[in-house]
């Protein structure tokens, strides 16, 4: 009887996982769930360089709620790979780390090398902090409370600000960090990075070598064979306005968490979902829009992945002094341009600062002159809060109108500030609460004071003759 009572339970058991696996919850929600565990914890990890246990309790913890009790991973210090998964056994996730290219979950191969290496050719250039500028141009007092004020007061909340920069005129007016980071860290940007693809689009159409505006240039849609899809433009994609089926909710549903944590084939995945809306015709913030736009533009920087990198890095990163910077790709090697750049606080804002010099380093100019516009223009659909890569202010920010915003997950900003001449960028681990970073910018913005004037020389007088 007891025999039978088991092989009645264990047939149950294996039922019950067979019709879990082949539902939503096993397909997207359960596998996303193991997937972010895997890939967060090998990067921020080996790629950030924070503390495992800091990261997981910080990043991940919030995230999962009751589900990370049951969610457990294992590090594979020698290799550097990661594997997480459900009770142990189940929807088990593997993310392997590579040097220059990051973290990468590796579903089931598909051609990844797991020996290719693009090492960083620079170590990370920090700047100093410019007291005289910054005492000249601001209320220290003010912008010290603007800057501590980002972080944590454990007695009222728990936002997790990790790291805060502050550039005026191009120069270091203000840093701080957490216990457990520092100017060393590599910070992961989440969407941040979409504005770093859509910088990349700039410097591709200086260089006249891309369209935004050219109608069946898109690789990934061209392989669906479908004629309708042929409108879809670069400019589209980086507007959010492509009108394909790729919702991004952030609740391990979505079909974009189904995107980032189970397919090894990304912009494939994304051009084969359902057309909605013709092209400009419906704004909707969804990260596969990047991905085929990344997708198309990388296969112009080389034929193989290392070139892409060299040519990524001569493009954006090397002129501007950024040598911090990963940008991971997937399994097949596509960069992940809508989420997963990492790179230091200062190496951030020095992307931004590239807006304010209006495109041109050291007298060389990487964007058109009208990229500032083009990116600031509000695009239809989204109430004046969105143009090309990059957040807008609405009146209810209380921000400069001509601030342009890098912004991702986890309360992850960088607001760039013509007017003032101001990048201010906050990164950090936080979920379900206010990252206030919309206050910080302002307050730094209010302790901003233009330099006193210098003293009028003084004036010859009766019969002196002026020297």
């Amino acid at each position: 009887m007891l025999r039978i009572i088991l092989g009645a339970s264990g047939a149950a058991l294996a039922a019950g996982l067979a019709a879990l696996n082949l539902s939503p919850v096993g397909q997207i929600y359960l596998p996303s769930a193991t997937g972010i565990v895997a890939k967060q914890m090998c990067s921020l990890t080996w790629v950030s360089g924070l503390d495992p246990d800091q990261a997981r309790e910080m990043y991940l913890d919030p995230l999962l709620g009751d589900a990370g009790s049951v969610i457990g991973y294992t590090m594979d210090e020698d290799n550097r790979e990661v594997s997480a998964s459900l009770l142990g056994m189940f929807w088990t996730q593997r993310a392997v780390w590579r040097d220059g290219l990051g973290c990468t979950l590796v579903h089931g191969g598909h051609g990844f090398d797991p020996d290719l290496t693009v090492p960083v050719a620079h170590d990370f250039m920090p700047m100093e902090l410019d007291t005289a500028h910054r005492d000249t141009w601001f209320d220290r007092e003010a912008l010290d409370a603007a800057v501590l004020g980002a972080f944590d007061d454990a007695s009222q909340d728990s936002r997790n600000t990790l790291g805060v920069a502050i550039l005026h005129q191009g120069r270091l007016v203000a840093e701080h960090y957490a216990p457990g980071a520092s100017r060393e860290t590599r910070f992961h940007g989440w969407s941040m990075t979409k504005s770093v693809i859509t910088t990349l689009a700039g410097t591709m159409v200086q260089d006249g070598l891309l369209d935004i505006r050219a109608q069946g240039d898109i690789p990934a849609l061209a392989a669906v064979g479908d004629p309708q899809l042929a409108d879809i433009t670069i400019e589209s994609l980086l507007r959010m306005t492509g009108g394909l089926a790729i919702a991004e909710l952030n609740n391990g549903m979505d079909p974009n968490s189904q995107m980032l944590f189970t397919q090894w084939d990304m912009p494939h995945f994304a051009a084969t979902r359902e057309r909605l809306h013709a092209p400009g015709e419906h704004w909707q913030y969804m990260s596969g829009n990047t991905i085929l736009a990344s997708d198309t533009m990388q296969r112009r920087l080389g034929d193989t992945l290392p070139e892409q990198i060299a040519a990524l890095r001569a493009r954006i990163y090397e002129p501007l002094g950024i040598y911090s910077a990963i940008m991971e790709p997937g399994e097949n090697g596509t960069f992940q341009g809508s989420s997963y750049m990492y790179a230091t606080a200062q190496d951030w804002a020095r992307l931004g600062q590239l807006y304010l010099d209006d495109g041109v380093v050291n007298g060389e100019r990487l964007l058109p002159e009208d990229w500032y516009d083009i990116v600031a223009e509000p695009t239809p659909g989204s109430g004046g809060g969105y143009g090309m890569g990059f957040w807008l202010p609405t009146e209810a920010t209380g921000l400069p109108e001509e601030t342009i915003m890098m912004s991702g997950f986890q309360g992850q900003w960088g607001y760039v500030m013509p007017e003032q001449d101001l990048v201010i960028v906050r990164f950090g681990a936080t979920i379900g609460v206010s990252s206030r970073s919309g206050r910080l910018a302002r307050e730094v913005v209010e302790a901003l004071r233009p330099p006193a004037p210098a003293e009028a020389p003084a004036t010859a007088t009766g019969g002196d003759e002026p020297l």
